[in-house]
């Protein structure tokens, strides 16, 4: 699970690496347009290998669930000290990632689309689903899933004279629907309606009217169903069965995830789309991360290779400061690096690779705080 995490957290912090700029340098190569691909968003549905950090951050979350409260009830807390321990973390979550948001702001921007306050917002439902029998928690998972669903369905669909240039989409954009699934078109859905209500109550330098990415507020009820999975694949790693049946289950879990996502996108139901994490992105990315878990715990846990995985376990054993080391100090280090050593060390391969060897340098770092940490026992909780 650490290891996962830290993979994780590596793919979120290796942006430093900018394999964009060498996919616009080196337009004809196929090396640098995958990675430059896998290292951004796609640009409304379907997934690149970017788009999985969030969901796996959030799945894991859910992994950690059961082992967490089997750990803090063997100390004697009870169900109302753990509840209270949920909702203070999960208060912390939400402040802590509007006050990352807010750091290059000259107010608060109060925003609740990125991956710590989406995950905070819906943490104590998990908590007591956490609590609820396996059977219950899939029933709620479903619910979650299908209302949410249904709720975009209900929303009226942008009628033919809907001003997307206002909300900042092209009008010729190619990734418009029609039919079922233009409820879920960027900037005209339920949820981005609901942004343009909630949004505006909080102190604003100017009223809330889209999202550029079209992210949303709302996207954590589904968030709650990732979680819900990894919560499933928690349980099973402390249910005592084989770690052959475990693998099986994960790997049919994954199956069954990503036919269903695919499903419900090809017949026009749903579309896979994770800015406003849709029903069919949950089975989707859910699949994926189902897949990711079965990969590093056979290798981890089953054939027990784990020397190489040292540096994942380390970062992934502090998640939260490397997730706000990224925030808050990487433009100060890159800065220091410029000022005490000038440009010349990072152009010792032309001025294409400069982001990139700057970046890597800042990874490592990154890479030597952590180790520094983990070597004096100083984790990070919430």
């Amino acid at each position: 699970m650490d290891v996962y995490r830290g993979f994780v957290m590596t793919l979120m912090a290796a942006e430093l690496l900018q394999f964009d700029r060498l996919h616009e340098a080196f337009p004809a190569s196929a090396f640098w347009a995958f990675l430059a691909h896998h290292q951004s968003h796609v640009e409304w549905a379907g997934c690149s290998l970017h788009d999985l950090i969030q969901p796996s951050f959030s799945f894991l979350v859910g992994v950690a669930l059961p082992y967490s409260v089997a750990s803090r009830a063997t100390l004697g807390h009870g169900f109302g000290k753990l509840f209270g321990r949920a909702v203070r973390r999960s208060l912390i979550l939400i402040l802590l990632g509007i006050f990352l948001r807010s750091t290059h702001s000259e107010q608060t921007r109060f925003t609740f689309e990125d991956t710590l306050t989406q995950i905070g917002l819906g943490y104590p439902f998990l908590f007591l689903l956490g609590y609820a029998k396996p059977r219950i928690t899939w029933i709620a998972f479903g619910l979650i899933l299908f209302a949410y669903w249904l709720a975009f369905v209900i929303y009226p669909a942008p009628g033919s004279t809907f001003d997307y240039t206002a909300v900042g989409v092209p009008p010729d954009w190619s990734e418009f629907y029609t039919g079922l699934m233009a409820r879920f078109n960027k900037n005209s859905n339920l949820a981005w309606a609901f942004d343009t209500w909630f949004l505006n109550l909080f102190p604003r330098e100017k009223p809330f009217l889209f999202n550029g990415g079209g992210y949303a507020t709302l996207s954590f009820i589904p968030t709650l169903g990732t979680m819900i999975l990894g919560l499933q694949a928690g349980r099973w790693l402390r249910s005592g069965i084989s770690q052959r049946e475990v693998l099986k289950r994960f790997l049919l879990a994954g199956a069954i995830g990503l036919a269903s996502g695919i499903l419900l996108h090809v017949l026009g139901i749903c579309p896979v789309v994770k800015r406003i994490w849709t029903p069919a992105w949950v089975l989707f990315s859910g699949g994926w991360c189902f897949w990711l878990l079965a990969l590093f715990y056979y290798v981890i846990d089953v054939k027990e290779k784990r020397a190489w995985a040292f540096p994942l376990v380390v970062v992934g054993m502090n998640s939260i400061a490397i997730y706000c080391l990224v925030h808050l100090i990487d433009s100060f280090i890159i800065t220091s690096l410029y000022t005490h050593l000038g440009h010349g060390p990072f152009l010792i391969f032309g001025p294409s690779y400069e982001k990139l060897l700057i970046g890597a340098v800042t990874l490592g770092i990154f890479y030597l705080i952590l180790r520094w940490m983990y070597r004096r026992n100083l984790f990070i909780r919430i």
